[in-house]
């Protein structure tokens, strides 16, 4: 993810130079024929949020009833009592879960995500994107006339770059509380300044694991913006519609 400071990330894997785009996540897949477990749970995720609508095979305006039917049909065959798999069958049962409650399942429709259904490291990313799409919501400039998710990414890059530099300046701080500990020779019995130091090394190594994390859960919020475009008002069509 080295690549995310000048240039976007492509699914492939690969570094590109591109637009930025618009929205929070993209778009879900539906009217799948039937539901998918397994190995291609996977493919059914929304920026790792599991889709329930695809797990159970069924449209985003099923009612109570046609839920509930999906589930008791899908999980006949699921069930590990029966041949399915554990994890893909608790899915299943996480995504019943879900759309049986009328409030989780509006939030999911409205945000594209469930808590309990996002695996941790997706959900700090998508937790990032929030606080950004807040912010440009709130900017008073008119829609059209900045690119927000342009903004969004190199917010997010910022941050990876900050986040790397504190990891190194801390790494210095740990390289020399390590020398002067090596460097104290005859201690008492009672090593007041050795266990100080040992506990400072300690504390900063924890500051970095915690630096590394962020850095994670910044690369996932970024790579959840592959993909979009962003339409800008051009400027010539703005003068003409002035005079």
């Amino acid at each position: 993810m080295d690549c995310l400071v000048s240039t976007t990330f492509s699914s492939r894997g690969s570094c590109e130079r591109g637009v930025a785009g618009a929205g929070l996540l993209p778009a879900r897949r539906t009217g799948r024929s039937g539901p998918v477990y397994g190995s291609e749970i996977d493919e059914e995720q929304v920026a790792g949020v599991i889709d329930p609508y695809a797990l159970l095979g069924i449209e985003r305006d099923a009612d109570e009833r046609a839920v509930r039917s999906a589930y008791r049909r899908t999980v006949k065959t699921a069930h590990p009592d029966r041949g399915g798999d554990a994890e893909a069958f608790g899915k299943l049962q996480a995504a019943y879960e879900l759309l049986k409650d009328p409030v989780r399942r509006k939030v999911y429709d409205d945000t594209g995500y469930d808590p309990q259904l996002a695996d941790p490291k997706d959900l700090k990313g998508l937790m990032m994107l929030e606080t950004l799409v807040n912010e440009f919501i709130l900017d008073e400039r008119e829609p059209g006339s900045f690119d927000p998710v342009a903004a969004m990414r190199r917010k997010l890059s910022d941050d990876i770059v900050k986040n790397r530099f504190h990891i190194l300046e801390l790494e210095r701080h740990r390289s020399r509380v390590r020398k002067h500990l090596d460097r104290l020779g005859r201690r008492p019995e009672t090593d007041v300044l050795g266990s100080m130091l040992r506990a400072r090394s300690q504390s900063i190594a924890e500051a970095i694991k915690n630096a590394e994390a962020q850095i994670e859960a910044i690369e996932q919020a970024y790579s959840m913006l592959e993909g979009y475009s962003y339409e800008l008002e051009a400027l010539e069509v703005k003068a003409n519609a002035a005079e």
